[in-house]
């Protein structure tokens, strides 16, 4: 049974659109009923990658708005509201309600909706007399937004300031965790499985884990679950394994410059939403779609830059060669006879010429799509030596380091200022020997260019608590780890567990490697020590339980506290192919973060904790 994340999460949406009704043998919704559609922001980003405006129509759509804005009345019509259960959104449900702005409302909430806020739709309603309006309310469990078949985010921002936050208190932690929780709740009630959860110890990864074992043993006590239809399947090997990680158990991947076409695409031009803008080749900006309707990109996206030039060049040539071919059966020879079977013949071509005309006008759009992002990439490469960056940081991770002369060339030659503060982060966390004088040259350097060094500092305090933890002997290690998280906040530990998980020869992701193992139910010393829960079995003390949590498994779903990348997704997505037979792993996080991004959260914090120097700016240009 293969997880297809976006496609269970589209037949929830239809359904939806269909008034909660099944849809109909071709799998749309009925279109002679003609509905209003209502969102807030975030739930448009959900169904944006999803289904097009242009689908809408479809599904019976006829009108669509965000819910805060102002609205005339339609009689007669339908209203399909797709909401967050927040207090906003219900007052303002209640406000429509009372304005008899529809006809019927049909409520979609995103997630559960808390009992004190359904009182609330409830009394308001009521009060103003509009109660009859609402058809029914549904939780429909979709709060996450799925980008491609095997990836989704919870688009929970800035969850990695906010678990690292040395000013955090118990209650706010848990309020994030319960936030994270309820997000892959959403994820496995959609799929309708009840995975093993499998996740290192310590820190945000173990708090989620626990807490999200908690929820499924309490959901499963009640009869009209979510998981029914998936049946008691009582052998680990049908079930899917959910490993869960957190964003320092390998900081680097989410920091370095990578020159796969996907993590390109993403970092340099701002992937969001599968949709990018750039400018165009004769001036204004184009926007782009890149999902799985472009079979160039799915084909594509996981190549070296270089290798995705050359493919774009092929194709090319390949679209030139078939118009030629198209234009030469069609010309037709004008010293023939026209003779009947002549004549049969080319009306024959011509028909051919004409059915296969969309599909080459469809063709030619796409390779000029792909030129034309190319091409500003190429810029931006050449612009900045990314490809020096991306190179030199592979290098640093291979060797453990960096000669001093190369560093400092880097840090004053092409490239945008939070290119420079990336590499020097990489630098810090890449050395197996951190020398005081070269870290506080490369400070001093980074200060010259006036980049702010919080981040950059904010590693450096990690990283040396993280060789003090190495060096220190078992005894005194539990009174570090106190004051680290006095000094750093709830999540500190993890650090010390992971800080630097570096690449292994093979250019296997410490994550690929810690999944697979996960995977493969050996005995593996990396994860010797990792927790296992199960929500189906009876709890036990320990957490450790029995053989069937440790697989094999043909099915994982790795999720990512903290901000998760394109190129952690694309190194599982290899693993997965790589696997005979092949396996199946979906990629989750909290939000999905280019390097710029993730610096910034570090800076954050330190400045949270006072590093840094506060009058400078690290500029991206």
């Amino acid at each position: 049974m293969a997880l297809n994340l976006r496609q269970k999460q589209t037949e929830c949406i239809i359904r939806m659109l269909n008034l909660n009704q099944p849809v109909n043998a071709t799998g749309t919704a009925n279109e002679e009923v003609y509905k209003i559609l209502i969102y807030d922001r975030f739930c448009q980003n959900i169904l944006s990658p999803l289904i097009h405006v242009k689908d809408l129509r479809k599904y019976g759509v006829t009108l669509y708005f965000l819910i805060d804005k102002d609205r005339k009345q339609v009689h007669d019509v339908p209203a399909v509201y797709f909401v967050q259960p927040t207090q906003s959104n219900i007052q303002r449900i209640v406000s429509d309600a009372s304005k008899s702005l529809y006809d019927i409302f049909h409520i979609n909430f995103s997630s559960s909706i808390p009992r004190p806020l359904l009182e609330d739709l409830a009394s308001g309603t009521l009060s103003s007399d509009s109660i009859h309006r609402i058809s029914k309310v549904h939780d429909q469990y979709l709060e996450f937004v799925t980008l491609e078949e095997n990836l989704f985010s919870l688009a929970q921002k800035n969850c990695y300031v906010q678990l690292n936050d040395p000013s955090a208190g118990d209650k706010e932690i848990e309020e994030i965790v319960e936030k994270i929780v309820s997000g892959l709740f959403c994820v496995l009630g959609t799929l309708a499985v009840v995975p093993i959860i499998r996740c290192p110890r310590g820190g945000p990864a173990e708090m989620v884990a626990a807490a999200l074992d908690q929820r499924l043993r309490d959901h499963l006590l009640s009869k009209n679950n979510l998981f029914n239809e998936g049946g008691n399947l009582a052998t680990s090997f049908q079930r899917p394994v959910l490993c869960i990680f957190d964003r320092n158990f390998d900081l680097s991947v989410g920091i370095q410059h990578d020159f796969r076409y996907r993590p390109l695409v993403h970092d340099v031009l701002g992937l969001r939403l599968n949709r990018l803008s750039v400018q165009g080749e004769k001036g204004g900006m184009k926007s782009f779609e890149l999902d799985s309707s472009d079979p160039f990109w799915v084909a594509n996206s996981s190549l070296e830059f270089p290798e995705v030039a050359v493919e774009i060049e092929m194709q090319l040539n390949k679209y030139k060669r078939d118009v030629e071919e198209v234009n030469r059966r069609t010309g037709g020879n004008s010293e023939a006879d026209f003779n009947a079977p002549d004549l049969i013949g080319n009306t024959k071509h011509l028909m051919n010429a004409v059915n296969s005309l969309p599909e080459l006008t469809e063709r030619k759009q796409n390779i000029d799509k792909h030129t034309n992002i190319a091409t500003v990439l190429l810029g931006e490469i050449k612009e900045r030596s990314l490809d020096s960056f991306a190179k030199k940081e592979n290098d640093m991770m291979d060797r453990g380091g960096i000669e001093w002369g190369e560093l400092l060339a880097v840090l004053k030659g092409k490239g945008t200022n939070m290119d420079k503060l990336r590499f020097a982060i990489m630098y810090l966390i890449t050395s197996e020997t951190m020398n005081p004088s070269e870290v506080e040259s490369v400070e001093a350097t980074l200060r010259e260019l006036e980049v702010d060094t919080s981040a950059f500092q904010y590693v450096k305090k990690i990283k040396s608590l993280n060789v003090s933890l190495a060096s220190a002997n078992s005894a005194s290690r539990s009174n570090i780890v106190d004051w680290a998280e006095k000094l750093y906040g709830q999540s500190i530990s993890a650090v010390t567990a992971g800080v630097k998980n570096l690449l292994s020869n093979d250019r296997q992701l410490a994550l690929s490697r810690a999944v697979e193992a996960l995977m493969e139910g050996k005995p593996n010393p990396e994860i010797e020590s990792y927790i296992a829960f199960d929500p189906r079995a009876p709890k036990s003390g320990s957490g450790a339980g029995s053989s069937h949590l440790k697989g094999p498994f043909k099915e994982a779903i790795v999720f990512m506290i903290g901000g998760g990348n394109y190129v952690e997704y694309g190194s599982l997505q290899e693993l997965a192919q790589r696997q005979q037979p092949t396996k199946h792993v979906i990629y989750g996080t909290t939000e999905i973060l280019t390097g710029n991004e993730l610096v910034e959260q570090l800076a954050h914090l330190g400045k949270k904790m006072g590093l840094g120097i506060s009058n400078a700016t690290s500029s991206s240009h």
